[in-house]
């Protein structure tokens, strides 16, 4: 069993390497977007505070710059309206394509992302997000498009899926290789100490050992996160494997696929984007009475053509990450009548479970050190994929130089308690 083990991980890792020596590289980058986004994009992401004695701090109501942006778009749909507010920040709007009234089938357009000053109402710029064609403004949502796809679009998406859930198996198939082989009569505690070595390095005794142990060891310190990564990575890429397996042990709210859609969408509801704001903030006042919640800040407004609904989305002191919030309220565009509730935590064991992990992947808790522990991270598993395709290339040429079938592990090398 060790030994077929040991095949499946070698080959799991070689076809995985590549994927995941991207995916820790860009990884480890993400995790500091804003900072960074803001250090090349400055006149985009830095937006002067006017002096209080010339203009009011966000005089001007998201409401108003919504429509700006609507009237200096009029090819484009603004779908969201974002009612988050941070000084020396621009408002950031998406635009939507509307779908062809025959065919159905959306345009591209240019641009689909615009930077607002909230104090003057100015238009900063505009981007077509992740089109590296446009020059350094949109390196790193190029960046993200490698890590989430490798910039193939849906196909680099399903491809990156498929290897994070080979990722989340081969996380135990490693894991247990590292066990030393099981003895009869032997105790705990006698077996963790012949696992102990597994956990060391050997800086000593040439370059194939440190490389080796850098590769075990830098596979066991950080097991529990990386296997985290990877079934997280399952979530955001694989969402019809993830959902399945998760709501098969667990409880779940009622989500938005649950919600019927609509024969004809409608890009616009009886409920104007004032009194669906006003809306909003009415049914979400009530669930945080009824659930026991604080509503911290407003986040966004958003409206779903297809369900022919809203989502307001606030910050909660159910919410879990450090910035921004997940908790929305759903209720119909045309009545205004409640749709749905969902919180990040504390309803369902699922969803709490859900955003712990998603919240992990995207260092988005725990503030500076958990960043910090998070690049790291992201450095381990490119590491880890360099360490583990040169532990296969030395043994493969040890085994050619012996003269040993491909799959037969060195007469100098057993394959006791190793990674590869």
């Amino acid at each position: 069993m060790r030994r077929n083990f040991l095949i499946i991980h070698r080959y799991l890792g070689l076809v995985m390497a590549g994927f995941l020596l991207v995916a820790g590289l860009t990884g480890s980058l993400l995790v500091w977007n804003d900072e960074l986004e803001a250090a090349i994009n400055p006149t985009l992401f830095r937006v002067p505070q006017p002096e209080a004695s010339s203009i009011a701090p966000y005089r001007i109501d998201p409401l108003e710059l919504r429509q700006l942006v609507a009237s200096h778009y009029p090819e484009a749909v603004v779908a969201a309206l974002p009612l988050s507010r941070q000084e020396g920040k621009p408002l950031v709007f998406f635009l939507f394509s509307p779908p062809d009234p025959v065919t159905g089938k959306e345009a591209e357009l240019a641009v689909d992302q615009v930077f607002v000053n909230p104090y003057t109402g100015a238009i900063l710029g505009a981007r077509k997000w992740g089109d590296i064609g446009q020059g350094l403004a949109n390196l790193m949502p190029f960046i993200y498009r490698l890590h989430f796809s490798l910039a193939l679009g849906d196909i680099g998406a399903t491809l990156f899926g498929i290897v994070a859930l080979l990722w989340t198996i081969d996380c135990v198939v490693g894991a247990y290789l590292t066990f030393p082989a099981s003895r009869a009569g032997t105790s705990i505690r006698h077996w963790a100490t012949r696992w102990w070595p597994s956990w060391k390095l050997r800086w000593h005794g040439g370059a194939y050992k440190r490389y080796f142990d850098l590769h075990r060891a830098g596979g066991l310190w950080p097991w529990a996160m990386l296997l985290m990564l990877a079934w997280s990575s399952v979530a955001f890429n694989m969402h019809y494997v993830y959902e399945p397996v998760m709501r098969a042990v667990f409880a779940h709210q009622p989500d938005e696929e649950s919600l019927p859609k609509l024969a004809n969408p409608r890009l616009i509801g009886k409920l104007d984007w004032t009194a669906a704001r006003e809306r909003g903030r009415e049914l979400m006042a009530q669930a945080a009475a009824r659930e026991g919640f604080t509503v911290e800040s407003e986040e966004m407004l958003v409206h779903d053509a297809e369900h022919g609904m809203y989502r307001y989305i606030v910050r909660s002191s159910w919410d879990l990450r450090d910035q921004g919030g997940q908790t929305a309220i759903r209720f119909d565009a045309d009545s205004g009548a409640l749709l749905g509730l969902w919180l990040p935590s504390g309803a369902a064991a699922g969803d709490t479970v859900t955003s712990w992990l998603t919240a992990l992947h995207m260092a988005a808790v725990w503030g500076l050190p958990f960043r910090i522990f998070v690049t790291l991270l992201g450095l381990a598993v490119a590491s880890l994929s360099i360490t583990g395709v040169y532990v296969w290339w030395r043994k493969r040429q040890g085994r050619m130089k012996q003269g040993l079938p491909a799959t037969q592990p060195t007469r100098t090398q057993p394959t006791q308690g190793k990674i590869r």
